[in-house]
């Protein structure tokens, strides 16, 4: 069974986590500051990290840079604050995904799960339809081999980042809600948060539109995004 690390200051809310994941036949370590737990964090046998914003010695924002800089062990950003930008700003720092405090055990365990899917075995409904080549436009995904290229050059993308990109190519010409995008790319409801698939536009739209100057991604104001194919 994978490894959880927990990285939480309140010794209450770690014990709290810790009893449950492992009554779920998990295996958990325990830190109680951000240095000690981008430490632990590091080594190896780590499979994911629970990871709170407030920390001492180390913020949990500092600790998912660094951890980012060196690994990409799944991590979930524990937050006790609901504003958008803490949530925006643990994924800009690489985090998978956020959990609000108080947050259901129950959830916690389900985003856990989704986390910790082999990226080998994690297959977008393209994969599964056996469609292993997307186009549109100059822009060429390769399902087989996860790449993206424009023109013959590759683009460099996250797993979310290709994930997300190649359902939307898949459905082209065709407008897709964040919660219909939620389903197909995050596996699971973010109960009425979509927050997180605005953020990942961005990030496409950065990656993507802004070097190559196109324009690819198009907002439907109160419904969600879609590619047009201009052919």
């Amino acid at each position: 069974m994978a490894k959880i690390l927990i990285v939480e200051d309140d010794n209450k809310i770690a014990r709290f986590i810790e009893l449950e994941l492992r009554h779920e036949g998990y295996e958990t370590e325990t830190a109680a500051d951000g240095r000690s737990g981008l430490a632990k964090a590091l080594l190896p046998g780590t499979d994911l990290v629970l990871l709170d914003i407030m920390l001492p010695e180390l913020s949990g924002m500092e600790v998912c840079r660094r951890i980012r800089q060196e690994s990409e062990v799944p991590v979930i950003m524990l937050t006790a604050k609901g504003d958008v930008t803490d949530k925006v700003a643990g994924l800009d720092m690489g985090a998978d995904d956020y959990m609000t405090k108080p947050f259901a055990i129950e959830e916690l365990l389900a985003r856990i799960r989704v986390a910790l899917k082999p990226r080998s075995g994690t297959e977008t409904k393209t994969e599964k339809n056996g469609k292993k080549q997307l186009t549109v436009g100059g822009l060429f995904v390769d399902m087989a081999k996860r790449q993206v290229s424009y023109r013959g050059s590759e683009l460099l993308l996250t797993k979310k980042e290709f994930d997300l990109l190649a359902f939307l190519v898949e459905n082209k010409n065709r407008v897709l809600s964040r919660e219909e995008l939620l389903s197909a790319v995050w596996d699971y409801d973010y109960a009425g948060d979509t927050n997180v698939v605005d953020v990942y536009v961005r990030y496409l739209r950065q990656k993507v539109e802004e070097p190559l100057g196109i324009r690819l991604i198009e907002t439907v104001r109160g419904v969600g995004y879609m590619i047009k194919d201009e052919d």
